[in-house]
């Protein structure tokens, strides 16, 4: 018994052992400690980013669902960068599980490529604004008034008060048109009267009932002039100004007030007329 404990010490050698595993534990309770305050200090640093960060959103007046979305992408960089180096202090060998989740997040983002379409649109909206909550606005084949814009989606509000939710990819893939972004419109009116109405009364009438409008802007040019000789009617173009909140009321009653003056002037708005020409056979 004797011989097999001095032989195992003869292999073993106890002294050298003891040291190893000492300077091993300690040398792994160092990185251990280190990792620690690494991650400690990386959080506080980047506590001082995300303030700067927030800061920084705030004075360039992002839209609240932006900021949000962009300080969490930083802060969970910032994290995932933190850990990443505390592990590595400990010993880690990091490169293969970045290359995992490099994998891994190629494989999601190909799955969701359609949302992220709409979350790079909807930046891009947000960012340069070609529309704003309130207007109305033609985008990807739909019309109605801004009622949200979110990271995807844009939502509308229709004048017969439908909700249509628009996803962005589709409003920045083609032509927007924005009603409300000016302070103010135009509007196109054609009218018509008969060959043989007077054209010089009927331009006065015309002129007369739109500048007798007060919505009508006095600064502006208001065109009132002959624009077609159709097949059953002279056709006068009829553009005043307005304000762009003044332009559908407006509309609507100069097309009411202008049938009215013309009437009580004695001049008529043709109409689509058909003369049908019976023929009886004389009887034999």
């Amino acid at each position: 018994m004797l011989s097999a404990s001095l032989e195992i010490s003869s292999l073993v050698d106890v002294d050298a052992l003891y040291e190893t595993l000492t300077t091993t534990g300690v040398d792994f309770g160092l990185k251990v400690l280190s990792a620690i305050a690494i991650f400690i200090v990386g959080r506080l640093i980047a506590g001082l980013v995300m303030r700067a960060a927030r800061r920084i959103f705030d004075n360039v007046d992002l839209a609240p669902i932006l900021e949000n979305f962009l300080l969490n992408i930083l802060n969970f960089l910032l994290t995932l960068f933190i850990i990443i180096a505390a592990l590595s202090q400990v010993g880690f060998q990091m490169a293969s599980v970045i290359a995992v989740l490099g994998a891994a997040g190629l494989a999601v983002g190909l799955a969701l490529q359609g949302s992220l379409a709409n979350f790079a649109s909807g930046v891009l909206i947000v960012f340069f604004k070609p529309y704003r909550v309130g207007d109305y606005i033609d985008a990807a084949g739909e019309s109605g008034t801004v009622q949200e814009v979110t990271i995807f989606n844009t939502i509308l509000n229709t004048p017969d008060n439908r909700r249509i939710i628009v996803p962005n990819a589709n409003v920045t893939s083609g032509s927007i048109v924005n009603y409300s972004i000016l302070d103010k419109r135009r509007i196109d009116l054609v009218i018509g009267v008969g060959y043989g109405d007077d054209l010089r009364e009927a331009e006065k009438v015309l002129r007369a009932t739109v500048e007798a409008d007060e919505r009508v802007l006095k600064d502006e040019t208001v065109t009132v002039e002959v624009g077609e000789l159709a097949d059953s009617s002279v056709n006068f173009v009829v553009r005043p100004w307005v304000k762009t909140s003044d332009y559908w009321p407006t509309r609507f009653a100069l097309t009411k007030n202008i049938k009215l003056a013309l009437d009580d002037a004695g001049i008529s708005i043709p109409f689509p007329q058909r003369e049908v020409t019976m023929v009886t056979p004389d009887a034999d």
